[in-house]
């Protein structure tokens, strides 16, 4: 892993000024741009000038726009009838570099199959790029994979090589899924994010690797799911046989082993690439190793339910907030979960750990940084360091699978909603589900939070933490920034927002897709300038909302 710069000392402060704000942004830069026109291994590269320049849907990048006109594929989506179980696989790497080898471990009874690197983007709508094709493999009918019933974590560290891609310059950074294919109707994914340590694109999207793996119950166990009797506690909550360390030596056991990227990730990142915005790809891994790289970009966008952070990735963000780093949290219940990484035998940050029980955390009561000892969340001791400055909201429960609620617009004179036609009391019709956020009566609350949207959610339709009102709970969109650095944060409250992107289109009456497009790039647009508050400062309208605060 390339490492750049340390984090923090000698930085200077990206803070500038509201007239430089404002202006037109136009960067040259010299890249490379790889044209990939058929499925063979090699390819041509042609070095052109990249333009970045402000436009309503955000910062455009030329590099970007002429990416996303190359011939694109359909290739990357299942065959209807796809049994993804006939071939399932891991890498060793989520996310890798220019120059990396990854190595990948496939399990099938077939005879051979084969792999198809697609970058995934917009590509005159047709959702990806085949960037590479591999020579065919030999299938490999895999052991199972062994259970370590001291933490209950399953890690296929017995299973054999079956191949190692190497990522060429053919491999434009982005996001990626890697197709294994054994078959017509027997296909499955693997994740792969490609990231470039030298980029300076206005938006940096931090995939959600160790969410994803948190929720990952192949071989039987998760962080909220387990078999069999308990192993440490005798908890019903959190379930006493979960796992406490999981492993990314395994395949994912939804999504046909693309876990939830095609929902709670791909939406936003195929409407951006469809603007041609100057966007970029790491992980939250990426995040852990290399912190100092958020300085060189101006607005980190979390995805839908980034539930999972380490305590190097809070302190990035906070010392990148206090420099004028905008973010934006399109999912609830952001940094809910407190974790760690460690090595497997396979490799470095292989293992997520997060015992929910400080006290059966091995480091618990070792004079080990608090903020290393994994409790149920991070503001249960010994760490206790509640997410409210930095995200503006609580974590406040969840709704029942598959129900949907309102949004219901509380501040549409915010810059948020311009062209719209929103008004105060407009509801747009299922848009929130799952975990919902809203704010508090604590002084950790930023003083200028603005209120955008508060949603009531009938306590019915879920469970529900902290106070209610006449049988609701409530979901807030919050925006505030910070007064010294004028970096703005914005999160949304609700927990699909991404998918709602494109859960409908505006030929369906009420489709509220449109609407959360204009807003979203109403953010871009504001945030992708640099620090929101010499922009649009944010006002406290707390005054105005009730009920508010739990």
């Amino acid at each position: 892993m390339q490492r750049r710069k340390s984090l923090g000392i000698g930085r200077i402060p990206f803070v500038v000024s509201s007239v430089v704000a404002l202006l037109l942004v136009a960067t040259v830069v010299s890249i490379k741009v790889v044209h990939a026109p058929s499925p063979a291994t090699t390819s041509t590269t042609t070095t052109i000038l990249t333009t970045k320049t402000l436009t309503a849907d955000g910062v455009q990048s030329s590099a970007v726009v002429q990416e996303n006109s190359l011939p694109g594929s359909r290739g990357w989506h299942l065959a209807p009838g796809n049994n993804s179980s006939e071939i399932q696989g891991f890498a060793t790497a989520t996310e890798a570099q220019l120059g990396q080898s990854v190595n990948l471990y496939v399990n099938t009874t077939l005879a051979s199959f084969h792999v198809e690197a697609y970058r995934m983007g917009w590509y005159q709508g047709l959702g990806a790029r085949l960037i590479w094709t591999s020579p065919t493999f030999k299938g490999i009918a895999q052991p199972t994979c062994p259970l370590d019933t001291s933490v209950n974590m399953v890690a296929c560290w017995n299973w054999k090589l079956s191949a190692t891609m190497v990522v060429t310059s053919a491999f434009v950074p982005g996001d990626y899924l890697l197709k294994l294919v054994a078959g017509p109707k027997v296909a499955s994914y693997i994740l792969l994010t490609v990231w470039d340590p030298a980029s300076t694109a206005t938006y940096v999207v931090v995939n959600r690797s160790m969410v994803e793996q948190g929720w990952n119950t192949y071989g039987g166990y998760s962080f909220y799911a387990g078999r069999g009797g308990c192993i440490i506690d005798s908890s019903s909550y959190p379930v006493c046989n979960r796992a406490r360390v999981v492993s990314f030596d395994r395949p994912y056991d939804t999504g046909d082993g693309s876990s939830d990227f095609l929902t709670n990730e791909y939406p936003l990142i195929q409407m951006m690439e469809r603007e041609g915005l100057d966007v970029t790809y790491i992980t939250d891994i990426t995040l852990s190793i290399d912190p100092a790289i958020l300085s060189d970009h101006k607005v980190l966008l979390s995805l839908d339910h980034d539930e999972s952070w380490t305590y190097t990735e809070r302190l990035a963000l906070q010392h990148a907030q206090a420099n004028g780093l905008n973010a934006v949290f399109f999912g609830a219940a952001a940094m809910v979960r407190h974790v760690r990484l460690e090595p497997s035998i396979m490799g470095l940050n292989r293992q997520e750990v997060d015992f929910r029980n400080s006290g059966e955390d091995p480091l618990f009561a070792k004079g080990t940084d608090p903020n290393n000892v994994t409790g149920n969340t991070w503001e249960s001791p010994p760490a206790s360091w509640s997410p409210l400055s930095q995200i503006g909201v609580q974590y406040s429960g969840y709704l029942s699978p598959n129900v949907f609620v309102p949004m219901v617009i509380s501040d549409a004179s915010s810059w948020v909603f311009k062209n719209t036609t929103l008004t105060n009391g407009s509801a747009l019709a299922n848009v929130i589900a799952s975990d919902i956020d809203h704010v508090i009566a604590s002084s950790a609350e930023p003083a200028n939070v603005q209120v955008l949207a508060h949603s009531p959610i009938p306590t019915s339709a879920g469970t529900f933490s902290g106070t209610t009102w006449n049988g609701s709970s409530y979901s807030d969109m919050v925006y505030f920034t910070n007064p010294t650095s004028h970096a703005g944060t914005i999160d949304t409250g609700n927990n699909v927002w991404i998918g709602d992107l494109n859960r409908c289109t505006s030929a369906q009456t009420g489709c509220a897709a449109p609407a959360l497009i204009q807003i979203t790039n109403n953010i871009l647009h504001v945030f992708g300038q640099g620090p929101a508050g010499l922009i649009e400062p944010a006002t406290s309208n707390l005054a105005s909302i009730f009920p508010a605060g739990s």
